[in-house]
């Protein structure tokens, strides 16, 4: 059986130097080197405020966006095996696929549908009521 090595963490490297990495030791102390908070230095002189081009701040747009609704799918031949018996079939939140046949008069109603799943229900006579 082989035996375990302890592989040293990274967080411990450099632990054991004066700088830690940093360079000159005078640059380490305090936050002096790290040059401020926040939007420290981008608008002190006229060539640095392009940087807010470039870096804008704040939030992104994209968490401002609206969520759209993932609808579930579903093919009218799982509908013909699932729902058998039935005249009104409520599918909120799904969407009706084509891929199959339908043989019953059914009336669905569902958040969408496909173009051919709607005309294979009129086809058997049945019917496709879209909810909003």
């Amino acid at each position: 059986m082989k035996k375990m090595i302890k592989k040293r963490k990274k967080v411990s490297r450099a632990r054991g130097t004066h700088t830690h990495g940093r360079g000159f030791k005078k640059k380490a102390r305090g936050s002096g080197h790290r040059g401020g908070v926040g939007k420290a230095g981008t608008g002190k002189r006229a060539d640095h405020k392009k940087n807010l081009t470039i870096y804008p701040f704040g939030k992104s747009k994209t968490l401002r966006k609206k969520q759209v609704l993932k609808l579930k799918t579903i093919n009218l031949r799982d509908i013909q095996d699932k729902f058998k018996g039935k005249k009104e079939i409520k599918l909120t939140g799904h969407k009706i696929l084509g891929l199959g046949e339908i043989k019953e008069k059914l009336t669905i109603h569902a958040s969408a549908a496909s173009s051919s799943a709607i005309d294979k229900v009129k086809k058997a006579g049945g019917d496709v009521v879209i909810i909003k």
